[in-house]
């Protein structure tokens, strides 16, 4: 991904906007992703079917906000994690957890509401997390924190390992990147993106089940 100052300029100065209570500008940048389409269902409820993996994602993801940090289209994320779930015959449920933009607590509230208590949850960037029902918040089964590495092979693989976890199995991890340059050169943008997704949580609003169309 080739970051230009215009871009981040405009990053900043949507930010901006949205903290100061202005009117939020249509995203325009040249390399900004269809919408997905979502239809809320609901408050989400706990699963009772144990052949089910809950993707749990945040407020923004798909709506205001429509690609990861290295320009990959949530279309193509959602379709990637659920093919992944679904190669190992399992199906997939979806979740927007409203109330915050962590992805600890947004994996963990899709784990504790799936039937096999396996969730997935994953930040608008890409950062993302497989968890476990009765793991602490802040321990799960896979950590991918460096989303400028979490590319389209990397989210199939998630979604194929979280199902191998649901059924009872002990997958090898999916193998992480490691680009000790990817920090320095993405930090900017990501802390950019972290404070746009936050201005759309919801703290008192409880978690919603979505249908997606892809």
């Amino acid at each position: 991904m080739n970051i230009s100052q215009d871009m981040v300029k405009e990053i900043i100065l949507e930010v901006l906007r949205e903290m100061q209570g202005g009117e939020v500008k249509k995203e325009n940048r040249s390399t900004a992703a269809p919408k997905l389409q979502f239809k809320e269902i609901g408050e989400a409820k706990s699963g009772t079917n144990r052949n089910e993996v809950v993707i749990g994602i945040p407020p923004a993801f798909g709506t205001a906000m429509t690609q990861t940090i290295i320009n990959i289209p949530h279309k193509d994320v959602m379709k990637e994690i659920m093919a992944g779930i679904e190669e190992e015959g399992l199906k997939v449920r979806v979740i927007r957890v409203n109330r915050t933009a962590d992805v600890a607590f947004i994996a963990h509230e899709a784990a504790k509401l799936s039937g096999s208590g396996i969730g997935i949850g994953t930040l608008s960037r890409g950062t993302s997390v497989i968890h476990q029902r009765d793991l602490a918040p802040l321990q799960n089964l896979e950590l991918f924190p460096q989303s400028p590495l979490v590319d389209r092979e990397t989210f199939r693989a998630i979604g194929r390992n979280a199902a191998k976890y649901a059924k009872g199995e002990n997958p090898k991890p999916v193998p992480v990147r490691n680009d000790p340059m990817a920090r320095p050169k993405y930090q900017g943008l990501a802390a950019l993106l972290h404070n746009k997704e936050t201005q759309y949580v919801k703290p008192k609003m409880k978690s919603t089940e979505v249908t997606v169309t892809l």
